[in-house]
């Protein structure tokens, strides 16, 4: 299993501590880096602001050496699908062939309001993210030279997408949902990744089974699609340190509850413990066909988390 960081761009992370964060991730371990590509926060949408997400993964390409960077996940409603494999393509080229590209339909309309973006109704959005991530996908293929398309929403004549990316043979695609049978029929299509987010082990079962039959309906191999998960992480050397990094994610959140009391109800879903406890979820989600983690640490100025895992979980892990 591979172990990688997800960072939630929009709660204020500053170019200093996207810095930061890259340099642990590569000194500790971890196989990635992905970011959330947002531009308003959730829950302080007045106060806290976000760097754009393909502009940070391009700058962050050259004083990184080893991990690779991806978005969890572009919304369609942010660019045109020859804009995002261009804003791809560069940061692929920035990083020396380490980008990774998370595709979803979008969810989050008050940001799409204060920003001018247009919000159309989820089935017209999915109606969207389908055209885009052929487009996208077509662009990155290098037996692809004038790529011609026409659907609903989207027109490209003739387009030559150069230059190609680094990436053999192009920039891994990740499809982002919740197991609905749209979304699994186009990662199976399209996509070298399907992730879900937020679940337990036994929904994770639940989806691989059903990746693995649209996999077989659209006459490829089940095993081409590998299965991720992003979910919750927090981790403490003993009980004290996990419950002081818990007591800090609360009061980040505006929330009164005691540490142990919200670790005990925080349920199966989340990644919550010391060391040996993660290892042992882990592997729970590695029997339900999970083959990598996007930990999501929220704490993203707590390098120390980074610390731990990378000395007590990744080097175990790789054997799950």
């Amino acid at each position: 299993m591979e172990i990688c960081l997800m960072v939630e761009g929009q709660q204020d992370v500053t170019w200093e501590e996207w810095t930061a964060l890259a340099l642990a991730c590569q000194e500790h371990g971890f196989a990635a880096l992905f970011r959330s590509d947002h531009y308003l926060s959730m829950s302080h949408p007045t106060e806290h602001g976000s760097l754009d997400a393909w502009t940070t993964l391009a700058a962050l390409g050259p004083i990184t050496e080893r991990i690779h960077l991806g978005t969890m996940v572009s919304p369609v409603t942010f660019r045109h699908p020859a804009n995002l494999a261009k804003c791809v393509v560069t940061a692929d080229h920035a990083s020396g062939g380490r980008v990774e590209l998370g595709m979803g339909a979008g969810w989050f309309e008050a940001e799409h309001r204060t920003h001018g973006f247009p919000f159309p109704p989820a089935t017209e959005r999915f109606s969207m993210l389908e055209e885009q991530v052929e487009i996208v996908h077509r662009m990155f293929d290098r037996d692809e030279q004038s790529v011609e398309f026409e659907g609903r929403h989207y027109r490209v004549e003739g387009c030559p997408a150069l230059p190609k990316p680094l990436a053999d043979p192009h920039p891994p695609l990740i499809i982002g949902g919740n197991g609905g049978p749209r979304s699994l029929r186009l990662a199976a299509r399209w996509a070298d990744e399907y992730n879900v987010n937020f679940v337990g082990p036994e929904r994770c079962r639940e989806v691989r089974a059903a990746l693995s039959r649209a996999s077989e309906s659209a006459d490829r191999d089940p095993g081409n699609v590998p299965l991720s998960l992003m979910t919750t992480t927090v981790v403490g050397a003993d009980r004290g340190e996990l419950e002081g990094r818990v007591r800090q994610l609360l009061e980040q959140r505006g929330d009164s509850s005691e540490p142990a009391d919200w670790i005990e109800r925080s349920g199966d879903e989340r990644i919550i413990g010391t060391p040996a406890e993660v290892l042992d979820r882990l592997a729970v989600y590695a029997e339900a066909a999970i083959g990598r983690v996007m930990m999501h640490h929220l704490l993203h100025t707590d390098l120390d988390s980074l610390a731990l895992i990378g000395e007590r979980i990744i080097p175990e892990a790789a054997s799950l």
